[in-house]
């Protein structure tokens, strides 16, 4: 058979998909038969033979009918009342109530209807249809699972200057919405075209936000109402105090003036609980903490100083980088300083220097976290330099009772896990998420995650613990969904995290004696090794004057005695 077609093609485009075209048949090869083969076949007839190359299909259509479907609203009002009697009226309803009970046929209802009742009641009591015979076994499969985390969303500051998203506040309502407050904390940025706007931004709709919030000066802080969700708290970089109602759009309501505000970036600004929801409190690196009403801007309630000398001077005041405030102590709240020192306040002191209760000293840099746990009041966290330190207001002389290693990088951020007490986050500046469980591992992380190239600087999860989100120093907000085991609450977990603060705190105290004994012990080997190297001269001179002293004293008492 000779080749009647020779296909050719370029090297480039082999791989690529063929291009098949419609063309009429034609007859490429022609065999004639051979007659002399003929013998070696025996003839057949008739013949018939049937051959089908196509698959045999079936075309099958339905027809839906479409459902239409409304919304109904009901409105359930209290019903049964005779047409006499009107719901609303207590005495009218009482008195027929009374009526009614007095009648016979009312009491052999209620007598025959709570047969009926008790044996139901009976009934349930006998086994509980919803008890767990296999719950220990379930949390046992759950914690195999190894601790791990997933990206969901990110969210990327609009703006082609970038800015640091230096805070994160979720929605109270659900966590449906976040605000992220975007800030260059660089002193003297002077870039070109650099907005000051910061954003709301709908988890449905991560690529565009869904409120712009104005100001004429960039906001570091910023923080949703818990009692009001409308009302949104700022901080600006210039030291005012700002309120939005995300009601009227991205205007601010009212703003405080500059002479009253504070001289410094303001880093810390909280709702405070109370009848009418519009108090607030705010921290700066100025040294001050303002109290505030939103109702009434034009100047503070009630002012601190943070000057731990406890002189009330301005001059002497710390600067507080990182504010904290919990709602199981309302009249407590805790300030972190630019010097490393952690300050516990107390409102309701009489004087300006006894709100200054407590002064916890450890940290070599900044403190650019602090934090209450959700679950032990008394317990809080510490971020900053290059470690994590957890503290307990028990021990007021000793020192952290659990820390973190020192790590390589700066730690910038940090927040306790809100379902599980003892996880919590931390923030590095090499862009690595850490999520520490003391209960296991307190040497090292039970997770770390690189989010990001860029350095985090601000962290914030849900109310249920499942989803943190992690803001970078270029404006990028990462949303992260981690594992069940590292948000499920376990049995007993409550119990044994506080058994081991306990005996962390008790430890730490036993150590905090034992030091100070060995202080005492120094200076008093310190002070007697001074004195066995004193002058031989002075010590002969002092014995022989002491010697006299006693022999002339011997002789008044013998003349006395004579005489």
């Amino acid at each position: 058979m000779e080749i009647r077609f020779e296909y050719t093609r370029k090297r480039s485009d082999f791989g690529r998909p063929c291009s098949f075209s419609d063309l009429p048949a034609e007859v490429t090869v022609d065999i004639p038969p051979d007659p002399s083969l003929a013998q070696d076949f025996i003839p057949q007839d008739p013949v018939d033979f049937a051959l089908q190359h196509g698959p045999v299909m079936a075309l099958h259509e339905v027809n839906t009918e479409r459902v239409q479907v409304t919304s109904q609203g009901v409105n359930h009002v209290e019903g049964g009342w005779p047409k006499h009697v009107d719901p609303r009226n207590s005495e009218l309803t009482s008195r027929y109530r009374e009526e009614v009970e007095r009648e016979e046929i009312y009491t052999r209802a209620i007598l025959r209807l709570g047969t009926l009742m008790e044996h139901c009641i009976r009934q349930n009591n006998a086994i509980d249809i919803y008890e767990e015979y296999f719950a220990e076994d379930e949390e046992e499969e759950g914690d195999e699972e190894p601790p791990s985390a997933k990206t969901i969303n990110v969210l990327r500051d609009p703006n082609p200057v970038k800015r640091t998203a230096t805070h994160l506040s979720w929605h109270p309502d659900a966590c449906k919405e976040l605000a992220v407050a975007y800030c260059s904390l660089e002193f003297q940025d002077r870039r070109r075209d650099i907005s000051f706007d910061s954003y709301i931004w709908d988890m449905e709709n991560p690529y565009k936000p869904e409120l712009t919030l104005m100001l004429s000066s960039p906001v570091v802080t910023l923080e949703y109402n818990p009692k009001d969700w409308h009302h949104l708290l700022g901080g600006c970089y210039n030291g005012q105090i700002v309120y939005w109602d995300t009601r009227k759009g991205g205007l601010p309501m009212e703003v405080t003036p500059v002479e009253l505000s504070h001289r410094d970036p303001v880093y810390g600004a909280i709702w405070l609980p109370s009848r009418t929801g519009t108090e607030c409190f705010s921290a700066s690196t100025d040294g001050q903490v303002l109290w505030w009403d939103i109702r009434k801007l034009s100047q503070p309630s009630e002012r601190l100083v943070l000057d731990i000398t406890r002189e009330d001077q301005l001059k002497n005041a710390l600067g507080a980088i990182s504010l904290d405030f919990s709602m199981s102590m309302p009249t407590k709240f805790l300030v972190g300083t630019e010097q490393g020192s952690i300050i516990n306040c107390n409102r309701d002191a009489k004087t300006p220097p006894e709100k200054i209760a407590n002064v916890f000293s450890g940290h070599i840099g900044a403190v650019y976290a602090v934090a209450r746990s959700p679950f032990y009041p008394k317990v809080f966290l510490s971020v900053g330099d290059w470690t994590a330190r957890i503290w307990s207001e028990e021990n007021l002389d000793s020192s952290s009772i659990m820390e973190t290693k020192c790590h390589v990088p700066y730690l910038l951020d940090g927040c306790w896990s809100p379902v599980k007490p003892a996880v919590f986050f931390t923030a590095k500046s090499d862009g690595t998420l850490d999520v520490w469980d003391f209960l296991f591992h307190q040497k090292d992380p039970s997770l770390s995650l690189k989010v990001s190239n860029d350095p985090l600087l601000s962290l914030r999860p849900q109310d249920n613990g499942r989803i943190i989100g992690c803001g970078t120093k270029l404006g990028t907000v990462t949303l992260l969904e981690i594992s069940p085991g590292l948000c499920t609450l376990r049995k007993n977990e409550k119990s044994v995290t506080s058994t081991m603060f306990e005996r962390e705190a008790r430890r730490e105290k036993v150590l905090q004696d034992k030091q100070r004994e060995l202080q005492v012990r120094a200076q008093l080997l310190a002070k007697a090794k001074k004195e066995e190297q004193e002058d031989p001269q002075e010590v002969f001179k002092q014995a022989r004057a002491d010697f006299f002293s006693v022999i002339k004293a011997e002789r008044q008492r013998r003349g006395d005695t004579e005489s």
